[in-house]
This record gives structure tokens, C-alpha cells and sequence, in this order.
């Protein structure tokens, strides 16, 4: 592993082109308030943000607030949320974090990491997007797409979600952790994916390590 203050001058070269070339990088859930996108987001586990998105207007007019989706009925609540996959653990998850919500919380969701990943579903990931993108409260979101690019960037060796959150929190500025989530993945669903990178096309090439080999192979 390169250093620590590489890492960073690689971050400091690559996060202002990323930033340019998605300037409307954002959270593709779509949701009216945090509730919608605690749901939406326990949902998006091994699965699209735009299939979720064909799921959720449909979830949220039977289940409007916490207090209804408490109370859901298992069998109908499966069938909505069906084509998301894992659908039975996530109507567990969803029908428990649901009553969590009221139990300890009065029906809102809290703001704070602690009180978030206490409740049933929700990790690290879950409520790093919700608290970045409800609450203004910077966090590293390591979905599938951010895992990968950490790694072809070598700003992270680990494997390990847990671990590439501390490796990017350490190397990329505390007010961008949210931004830079999101950054990574618009890049890896537009040019650095998973099978066929297009590396020879990609702007931050240059700093990417991954990307320097491939494109050396294709010249030889």
C-alpha cells in the first residue's frame, strides 16, 4: 500500500475532475423525506437504485410513515417489494425497523450513526446514505461500485466495507466523504465497470493505477 500522503495527492488530482465531469452526482434514490429514503435504501441491497424506484411509489402510498409499515401485513408487503430480490429477509427488516422507529424514536428517524445502525437492517452503508443525504452529516457510502473503483484506484487494499470506509475517510477531505461516494458511483456505472472498464476513455486515468496497466496492454 502506497502511502498515506499519495493517497491523498491522488485524491486531490481525481476529485475535482470527477466533479466536473458529474456535476449532477447525487443519491438516485428517489424519496420526499428521510423515511422514503431509509426505506429505499434497505431495499437497494443487491439490488438497482432504478428498480427500486419502480417499487417505492406503490410501498409509500400503503405504507406512508413508520407507524404503517409497522403493521404491515408480511404476505402483501412481499409481493410489493418482490422484484428487489432477498424479499423476505428485507420485509423482516423493513416491518422490525419500522417498529424500532416507533418504539424508540416516536415515528422519526434519528440523525445520529449510534442510533441508526441499532436499528433492524440498517449498517454502516444504510446509514451513512441517510445521514449524508438527509441530515448534511459527511459519511463513506462503500456500495458494490465504490468497493471496486477504491481498489483500481489504489486508495484502499482491503476487501472488507468496514475497512475501505476508514481507508477513504482518511485519505479524502471530511467535507467531500458524501460527494465522493456518489462520484465513484456515477464513474463506475458510466466508465469503470466492472467487466469492461473503458479505460482509454476515462479522464482520471492517468491517476489510476488499474487504468495505467490496462491501457499499457492495449498499446503492447
Amino acid at each position: 500500500m502506497e502511502s498515506v500522503r499519495k493517497r491523498i495527492n491522488r485524491v486531490s488530482k481525481i476529485l475535482p475532475l470527477l466533479t466536473e465531469i458529474y456535476d449532477t452526482a447525487r443519491c438516485t434514490l428517489d424519496h420526499d423525506n428521510t423515511y422514503q429514503l431509509l426505506v429505499a435504501t434497505i431495499l437497494a441491497a443487491q439490488c438497482t437504485d432504478k428498480r427500486v424506484n419502480l417499487v417505492t411509489p406503490d410501498l409509500f402510498r400503503k405504507y406512508p410513515d413508520p407507524a404503517a409499515l409497522a403493521k404491515a401485513d408480511r404476505t402483501e408487503l412481499i409481493e410489493i417489494i418482490r422484484s428487489t430480490g432477498f424479499f423476505r429477509n428485507k420485509t423482516s427488516n423493513l416491518i422490525a425497523c419500522a417498529t424500532d422507529l416507533v418504539r424508540l424514536f416516536g415515528g422519526e428517524v434519528p440523525g445520529e450513526l449510534e442510533k441508526l445502525v441499532k436499528l433492524k437492517g440498517v449498517g454502516r452503508k444504510t446509514a451513512n446514505v441517510v445521514l449524508g443525504n438527509s441530515f448534511g452529516v459527511p459519511g463513506v457510502v462503500v456500495d458494490t461500485h465504490v468497493k471496486r473503483l477504491s481498489g483500481r484506484l489504489a486508495l484502499s487494499d482491503n476487501t472488507d466495507p468496514g475497512k475501505i470506509e476508514r481507508d477513504l475517510m482518511e485519505v479524502v477531505p471530511r467535507s467531500h466523504w458524501t460527494l465522493f461516494s456518489h462520484l465513484l458511483v456515477f464513474h463506475g456505472r458510466e466508465i469503470c465497470r466492472a467487466r469492461h472498464p473503458v479505460c482509454t476513455s476515462c479522464l482520471i486515468n492517468k491517476w489510476c493505477p488499474h487504468g495505467q496497466e490496462i491501457v499499457s496492454l492495449a498499446v503492447e
